[in-house]
């Protein structure tokens, strides 16, 4: 028997300091997806998730309820994986950082790591944050306490939450003595991180730089694992957290045969704010274990409210729970793999929600089912005919279609396109409701010799829904079984490996009366329900706006002081002329009018989104009018234009007609 091709596919293991809501689950189920999907096309998955339960934060949070830091994750774990069963996640492992296996993994890495000289004990005074276990420098800081004197007495980190000094003997890992190597890795596998946009972040803003010695110890709290042969010492957050993904496999253990068999894992499934930790920290510490880098980091964004992330505070955190229990498991994580452009921030509104639940589920599919079983029923006695192609008109379209659907759901499934992939299924259930208005069965019934057209409707109908919940069984767990057992067909998992249009079994009996499977909401009362439970009802004096609690995001590290700003000079500039550069596909020439003594000339590679430069000419544009000039193939080019990029278009910034030119922007 040939032995499977294997797939190991993690989630960052999440850290119990409260109650997990759809943000986290937004993760996990993606990976559920994925693994789901792999598994379906035949693949021998591992799928991994669980647990980062040490550090500060965790022994602080179980001091302030009186109980032990085991005893505190204990009870979280349990939680997590309640939550986890609910949510249909079929994961391989669960880990916890407290395991033991795990710990005695960690202490051998560690310990090989100080012998060849890769870790060493040093001393290190900075500001840390206990709630993003993460050190900062005063600059890093988004803002600093000062003493009369002018002393730094304190601050908040970029995330908005306090510091606080920190001075101590701490082991260090020379993170710069493989800079060279990371970047080489990056250039060799261009895939290595996804988005890219990841990538270019954390070579400018970190490894361009230049990559600081690690504090990995420390010594000021005791919940964590002992170095082995300096027991004051625990590891710090990132070589215990991280090195889960191979201590999971048996590395390092007696028995590695996981290991041997599914390393390196074909993706690590993370958020976007811990992408520094595992592109950087993560492949450096692979590289100095002489260990395979995983194939692929996935960095998704972030999954936001209408007014900014998350938070108990602003009374707007969603929980899993209460979803599934009010709208069933299908219609939630449907929702998330189909409003939300992977990769990207996506936005969580109650409407939204409802409308996808009411449109997608309940008109277009769910109508889809129950007209096909009612007619079935009607005009065939409850049989599905066997199938035949283009008797009518409109089947070979309709079949033409699916075999289009199938390929491209495929295509964007081994992407992570989750939502492409949903659209491309959907593709076929609106051209199947089209099908049925083309054809006007309940005509066709009323003709006695138009009985083999009705009969190739009847069965293009159920085959487009044995397709359809084929397709769907990696995100619905629940509803494509549904299908399969109102058509009459088996509803266990089915494999989609070799699938194609017109394989209806013969024979088949559908249901003699059809169930929705999603019926349809109350718009109204349903977002009304939700805010409810989202606790966003506020007084009046709670609906005054706090502009300093505003979580403020930047694809930046770090922020820039008034006066680092105050020395870029911002102008309008008229475009007098537009041209491309020859032998410069990117590459277009603007000749500007922008207050001068005479016309300056900027280079700007934006070509491909202006296909047609003469468009340009005339626009009144912002330049940076004192950046230094520099010579692009062979031109000069005195400044930059802005411009700005959203889903993969990019619109230059304009300045107001009435703006003259040379004006100064502040």
């Amino acid at each position: 028997m040939e032995e499977k091709q294997t797939f190991y596919i993690t989630t960052p293991i999440y850290y119990p300091s409260g109650k997990l809501h759809i943000g986290n689950s937004y993760t996990t189920i993606a990976c559920d997806v994925m693994a789901r999907y792999k598994k379906l096309m035949g693949y021998d998955v591992f799928y991994l998730t669980g647990l980062d339960e040490h550090g500060q934060k965790i022994e602080k949070k179980a001091q302030e309820l009186d109980i032990p830091p085991q005893e505190y994750v204990d009870g979280m774990a349990e939680e997590v994986k309640k939550l986890w069963k609910l949510l249909d996640i079929d994961y391989t492992k669960f880990i916890r950082t407290t395991d033991a296996a795990h710990k005695e993994g960690v202490q051998k890495i560690f310990q090989r790591l100080v012998e060849q000289g890769d870790i060493y004990l040093g001393e290190y005074e900075g500001w840390y944050s206990v709630s993003d276990e993460e050190y900062f420098t005063e600059n890093q800081l988004a803002e600093v306490y000062k003493d009369d004197e002018g002393n730094v007495i304190g601050g908040k980190a970029p995330s908005g939450h306090e510091v606080e000094l920190v001075k101590e003997q701490s082991y260090f890992f020379r993170m710069s003595k493989y800079a060279d190597r990371l970047l080489a890795y990056y250039e060799e596998h261009p895939e290595f991180i996804e988005p890219e946009s990841r990538k270019n972040e954390m070579i400018n803003n970190f490894i361009k730089p230049g990559l600081e010695d690690l504090a990995v110890s420390r010594t000021s709290f005791s919940w964590g694992i002992p170095v082995k042969d300096d027991p004051k010492h625990v590891v710090y957050v990132w070589i215990d957290a991280l090195s889960n993904y191979i201590t999971a496999l048996g590395y390092g253990s007696e028995d590695d045969s996981l290991f041997q068999k599914y390393w390196p894992a074909d993706v690590h499934m993370i958020a976007k704010e811990i992408v520094r930790f595992h592109t950087i920290y993560w492949p450096i510490l692979l590289m100095a274990l002489d260990l395979p880098l995983p194939k692929k980091i996935f960095a998704h964004g972030w999954l936001l409210m209408s007014d900014g992330k998350m938070s108990k505070s602003k009374g707007n955190v969603v929980y899993p729970e209460m979803l599934v229990r009010r709208y069933g498991l299908d219609s939630l994580r449907y929702y998330l793999m189909r409003a939300i452009s992977f990769g990207q921030d996506g936005v969580f509104t109650p409407e939204e929600f409802i409308s996808r639940l009411n449109y997608d589920l309940a008109n277009d599919l769910g109508n889809l089912l129950n007209r096909t079983v009612a007619m079935i029923n009607k005009y065939c006695d409850g049989l599905v005919p066997d199938y035949a192609s283009q008797v009518t008109e409109y089947d070979s379209e309709l079949s033409t279609t699916a075999a289009s659907v199938i390929a491209q759901y495929h295509k964007a499934m081994e992407r992570m396109e989750f939502n492409t992939a949903l659209k491309e299924i959907w593709r076929l259930i609106s051209r199947a409701n089209k099908y049925i208005d083309e054809n006007e069965p309940w005509v066709l019934a009323k003709d006695s010799e138009k009985q083999a057209e009705l009969n190739s409707v009847m069965v293009h109908l159920a085959e487009t829904l044995r397709i359809a919940a084929i397709l769907l069984q990696p995100v619905m767990t629940r509803a494509p079984k549904e299908i399969f057992e109102q058509l009459g067909l088996n509803a266990e998992t089915v494999s989609m490996e070799d699938i194609r249009f017109g394989e209806f079994p013969k024979g088949t009996k559908v249901v003699s009366k059809g169930t929705p499977i999603f019926p349809r909401l109350d718009a109204e009362e349903e977002v009304a329900y939700i805010r409810e439970q989202m606790n966003t009802s506020k007084t009046e004096k709670e609906e005054i706006w706090q502009p300093e609690e505003t979580e403020l995001v930047s694809e930046k590290a770090g922020e820039i002081k008034f006066e680092a700003f105050d020395k870029v000079e911002l102008k309008v500039a008229e475009v007098i002329d537009c041209q491309k550069v020859k032998g410069a596909d990117k590459l277009l020439k603007f000749r500007l009018d922008a207050g001068d003594k005479g016309h300056r000339q900027i280079l700007s590679g934006i070509a491909e989104f202006y296909p047609d430069p003469d468009e340009l000419i005339g626009k009144k544009v912002v330049i940076v009018a004192n950046l230094k000039p520099r010579k692009l193939r062979g031109e000069i080019s005195q400044g930059m234009i802005l411009s700005a990029e959203t889903d993969g278009k990019l619109f230059v910034v304009e300045a107001p007609k009435g703006a003259a030119n040379g004006a100064s922007i502040s």
